[in-house]
């Protein structure tokens, strides 16, 4: 019950709230560094993705409107990745259920890098309230230029338009 519970307050919290600056950084202001281990054990650094317009988007395994957001942005990174769109996803789920993550991407199919914030040390840079899901879009600079808390059937048409208009604009 308490899990759900949980669910529901994260998940639900902020639904209808769309695309705006962020709360943690102002609109424009370059992206918090970070360097998380992929469910493979590999190091990934944001800066590996340099001039590559990145969507960062935090979720967890017990966060039902998160697992269909991500169905809407693998379809995204399948799309837009040859123009220079780069999903990384990145798990809230503590060292007790990191375990659900890899199966659970396997299963969905998801082929974007997925990493792990087992200490949630980059979410609090990016989201401190911890609401899910949330993702913050950076352009090619990396800097931030908007983000979206919560899902609502819909929003990722207004996300995929404003990613195109990133990867439209000249480097």
């Amino acid at each position: 019950m308490v899990r759900y519970l949980r669910t529901l307050v994260i998940c639900f919290g902020l639904l209808g709230v769309g695309l705006h600056s962020s709360d943690a950084h102002a609109e424009g202001e370059a992206a918090p560094t970070f360097s998380l281990r992929d469910i493979n054990g590999k190091q990934v650094d944001l800066a590996n993705f340099k001039d590559k317009v990145v969507l960062i988007n935090f979720w967890a395994t017990w966060c039902q409107p998160c697992q269909i957001e991500m169905v809407h942005l693998e379809q995204m990174y399948k799309e837009l990745g040859p123009k220079g769109f780069v999903v990384l996803s990145i798990s809230i789920d503590e060292n007790r259920s990191k375990s659900m993550v890899k199966p659970l991407v396997k299963s969905k199919g998801f082929t974007f890098p997925v990493l792990l914030d087992t200490d949630t040390a980059v979410v609090a840079q990016y989201n401190p309230s911890k609401v899910l899901p949330y993702s913050a879009v950076l352009d090619r600079s990396h800097k931030i230029r908007f983000v979206h808390q919560g899902y609502n059937p819909g929003d990722e048409v207004a996300l995929k338009a404003e990613i195109e208009s990133l990867l439209a604009a000249p480097q």
